[in-house]
């Protein structure tokens, strides 16, 4: 069972989120807050498998929440939901290392789909908001973007799947690897790149041309 916390700071849209998360059997809210310090004080005393913060909460902000989780509960997967499609946030999501960032007038399926892909390795980003990031990630980039020498064919092909969003199951069907595979040449990746995690892969991906 996927044990989920939901922090949103209206009731009722909670509430409403709820039914839509459990509407999957193998997925259950266990936890619940209204702000960003009863989120921390709810994994101070229970374990989730990942997080959905809310970005505008009163107390704590849905960004200094996941920062909070992130350094004290790093395996925890961490999804952003908001009605506020602003880059800036996205870019802070991001940058703390959060493994999605998801509008509030998605749908079930996408909810689920986003949970489940989170918890794979994933990295979601609706088509609409990755279209004001991506480009704010390519500005970004140096003037020569060369990806680093010590980077394998295979391990340039994940990082290029890791770029797009997929999950390691993804990318074992796309290049013909195992789950494992994948998941040892991801590790390797970080460290050759002395990267922290797989949002500043896809970031990097992103940056170099690779995805």
């Amino acid at each position: 069972m996927i044990k989920v916390l939901l922090a949103e700071d209206q009731t009722m849209v909670r509430q409403g989120l709820k039914v839509m998360i459990e509407s999957d059997s193998g997925i259950q809210v266990t936890g619940e807050a209204g702000d960003g310090k009863e989120a921390i004080d709810q994994c101070e005393s229970k374990l989730f498998d990942i997080a959905i913060l809310d970005i505008r909460m009163p107390e704590m902000d849905g960004i200094e929440t996941a920062r909070i989780i992130r350094s004290r509960w790093p395996q925890m997967k961490i999804l952003m939901l908001t009605t506020f499609d602003d880059d800036q946030y996205v870019m802070d999501s991001l940058k703390i290392g959060v493994n999605g960032y998801m509008l509030k007038n998605g749908d079930t399926e996408s909810l689920i789909r986003s949970i489940r892909s989170a918890l794979s390795g994933g990295l979601t980003l609706e088509d609409h908001v990755a279209a004001k990031v991506v480009p704010s990630l390519i500005n970004g980039q140096s003037e020569e973007p060369t990806v680093a020498e010590h980077i394998t064919p295979r391990e340039r092909a994940i990082l290029s799947c890791i770029g797009e969003g997929l999950n390691n199951q993804e990318i074992g069907e796309r290049l013909g690897l195992s789950i494992g595979t994948v998941k040892n040449n991801t590790s390797i990746i970080l460290d050759k790149l002395e990267l922290r995690d797989r949002t500043q892969l896809a970031i990097y991906a992103i940056r170099h041309n690779l995805a």
